[in-house]
């Protein structure tokens, strides 16, 4: 029997049988706690490097979550006892180092780029690939918002990597750095002249993976904003200021990582007549059942295709869907591609996200298996290609291009018989699956670690966030700690805004400025705060009706209640309480981890925010109880919008409100509970989805 305050050290299921003789314990608002049988830790899925695949023994981030790490942080010392609380609503500079290995700025990066990405997770008991959970289902819905999700994670990953390898081929060439250049060419020369090219590329690759300190010596880092794609040599960041090393605009930043965020942001919104769509946020998925204020609100996303309409019609031309049979089926046939379109731009960031997780893993992720079996495979390489003349390998090609080009019914019948005989063998063939089996993407990491904090109760605590805008000034740079050839004064120049332009580009902005609104101030200003300030005032009077219609019992305005808070009602919340609706009320969800089994409840009353250590507040708190769920319970949670995606749009636009979203919690009965207007919704997302020792998949 596990000892008092025991969090799912073994991350494994409750026992059904347990279970069953449980439930009668916690029925009701007056639920009392539960017990478990903790797993042994003898069993051999409890190792780090187990690929955990039967629906009853835990995942491979599971049991890192529970081992016992060399280089721990605050968030990895287990102290038994109450829920610690490591710096939420605290400044960033008093929070403590919370894991090992990593900085605080990267962890928050990871967790930001998390809550984007995940929308909607279930429990599953199927095979997993690769030993790890919260991998992307294969019936995963389309939505406008997940596809700009999806190709934020391009640009950040891919297109980012693509850019600075392109740019270290420009540095090379233009021979600005001659040392390095130089030694490049001789080996070039020498591998040439011994006709060894093809086993040298596989000699430094090889070398690469294995051994991390070559790629400073070879490949020395130089921030992406400065280096110019043509010349190789320096020159000034797009942004006007050098205020990050990791984005290709240099734009300021205030944490890590927030600037090739925002670029990532704009990309997609820069996008053509879909990534309009996703542009705007658009989740039907996740927007409330029935909301009048969104249906009254006109699409957006249409506002193309209406232009190109009014277009054809002042043409001449006969613009109405009545006459034009194309334009249904091939709309249709465009939204039904981009389903397998998302995924494909999903598994391209994934893939490269495991790569670099491979290549540079972060704890508590093994370091050096993954480095050596990407080496292994290269070995044989190496082996062959010193034997294999040009003239074989041109042989060795055109046969099988023959091969491909003439074999096909040969082709159709083996591909048959695989599936006939190994239904999953292109499963097999996948690079989680062979290669790269083990190896986390950035969610399946981000979770491991927001599982490591759980298993600790030491929840990690959100990133930072603030109204204020970045710094507008360049951050500090040593010009001698630089690779590129280049002195401190062009370093200078190129990363601080010369005085006299700055002065010249502001004379000319505001005499635009200046010259636009004597133009249009009187007129143009004053007819869209006209409307601005007419939309504002329906949004409020729609809401103002939403109160009276919940006061009489309807479920819908209740839903709607709170979703606009006011600057008292944003007080701070977490770890344990979130302040949160249910059902109209006004309340707080708990967390409650002082059981062997974790439970969530809602309650109109607030916890002692500690899990529970004064007993008079905690009876106070079960007193006004409406439900409350054991963790392991939970079968699914779907975050779903405070308001539709369209009326969102219009309300963010008019009030410059943040709109409070909710969360649906489906236990394994089936019984569903809506919670509204939570202000921390992502942090209590992440908490649910951490705690438990559930196999999740996202949806």
């Amino acid at each position: 029997m596990p000892m008092p305050g025991y969090v799912f050290r073994d991350g494994q299921p409750i026992p059904d049988s347990e279970l069953e003789q449980q439930q009668g314990l916690h029925a009701g608002a007056s639920s009392t706690d539960m017990t478990r049988v903790s797993t042994s830790t003898d069993s051999p899925m409890n190792t780090p490097t187990s690929s955990a695949t039967d629906g009853d023994h835990p995942t491979d981030s599971h049991a890192l979550a529970n081992a016992d790490h060399e280089e721990k942080g605050a968030a990895q010392f287990n102290e038994h006892g109450k829920v610690k609380n490591l710096g939420w609503n605290e400044r960033p500079k008093e929070v403590p180092d919370l894991v090992g290995g990593l900085d605080n700025d990267d962890l928050w990066a990871l967790i930001r780029r998390f809550n984007k990405q995940m929308y909607h997770v279930k429990a599953t008991k199927a095979p997993l690939p690769g030993g790890l959970d919260l991998n992307i289902a294969d019936e995963d819905e389309f939505s406008p918002d997940k596809l700009r999700a999806n190709v934020e994670r391009l640009y950040m990953t891919v297109i980012i990597g693509l850019m600075g390898f392109g740019k270290h081929i420009a540095r090379l060439r233009s021979w600005r750095e001659p040392r390095r250049t130089g030694a490049f060419a001789a080996v070039y020369a020498l591998a040439w002249i011994l006709n060894l090219l093809v086993p040298t590329l596989f000699t430094t690759v090889i070398v690469v993976i294995v051994y991390p300190p070559s790629r400073r010596i070879l490949f020395p880092p130089a921030p992406l904003a400065l280096v110019d794609s043509n010349t190789g040599g320096v020159q000034s960041p797009k942004a006007g200021v050098f205020g990050s090393h990791d984005s290709a605009t240099g734009a300021p930043e205030k944490h890590k990582g927030e600037a090739v965020e925002q670029e990532a942001s704009n990309f997609v919104s820069g996008i053509g007549s879909i990534a309009l769509s996703s542009a705007t946020g658009k989740h039907e998925q996740g927007d409330p059942d029935s909301d009048p204020l969104n249906k009254s609100v006109p699409d957006p996303t249409r506002l193309a295709m209406a232009g190109a309409d009014a277009k054809t019609s002042a043409q001449g031309g006969i613009p109405s869907e009545h006459h034009d049979k194309t334009k249904q089926p091939m709309e249709d046939a465009m939204w039904g591609k981009m389903r397998p379109v998302m995924h494909v731009v999903g598994d391209i960031a994934d893939g490269w996200e495991r790569f670099a997780n491979a290549l540079s893993p972060t704890p508590p992720f093994p370091k050096e298996r993954p480095r050596l079996v990407l080496a292994s495979v290269l070995v044989p390489g190496v082996a062959v290609s010193l034997f294999t003349t040009s003239a074989m390998f041109m042989r060795m090609s055109t046969f099988g291009i023959g091969v491909g080009f003439f074999s096909d019914p040969l082709v159709w019948r083996g591909l048959d018989w695989l599936n006939k005989n190994y239904p999953n063998w292109q499963k097999l063939l996948e690079l989680r699956n062979s290669v790269l089996k083990g190896v986390p993407t950035n969610a399946q990491l981000t979770i491991t670690l927001l599982r490591i904090g759980e298993a600790n109760k030491a929840p990690l605590p959100p990133p930072p966030s603030s109204d204020q805008p970045p710094p507008n000034r360049p951050k500090s740079l040593n010009g001698d700690d630089l690779p590129l050839d280049a002195s401190n004064e062009e370093i200078h120049s190129a990363i601080h805004e010369d005085p006299a332009e700055k002065e010249a580009a502001e004379a000319a902005a505001a005499t635009a400025v200046g010259a636009d609104a004597k133009a249009k101030h009187k007129h143009g200003q004053h007819i869209l705060g006209f409307f601005k300030g007419t939309t504002k005032t329906g949004v409020e009077t729609k809401l103002g009706v939403d109160k009276v219609r919940a006061k009489i019992g309807s479920a819908h305005a209740k839903n709607h209640l709170g979703v606009l808070p006011k600057p008292a009602e944003m007080g701070p919340s977490g770890p344990v309480d979130f302040k949160a609706r249910y059902k109209g009320h006004k309340g707080w969800i708990n967390i409650s981890t002082a059981a062997a089994v974790p439970c969530v409840s809602w309650s109109k009353e607030a916890s002692d925010g500690t899990g529970g250590a004064v007993e008079d507040t905690i009876d106070k708190h079960h007193k006004h109880v409406a439900f409350k769920i054991p963790v392991q319970d939970i079968e699914e949670l779907k975050k779903v919008g405070g308001l539709g995606w369209k009326a969102k749009i219009v309300v963010g636009w008019a009030t410059g409100k943040t709109v409070a979203d909710g969360l649906e919690i489906v236990d394994k009965a089936g019984n569903v509970w809506k919670l509204t207007a939570i202000q921390y919704r992502d942090e209590l997302f992440n908490r649910l989805v951490a705690i438990g020792g559930q196999k999740w998949e996202s949806w």
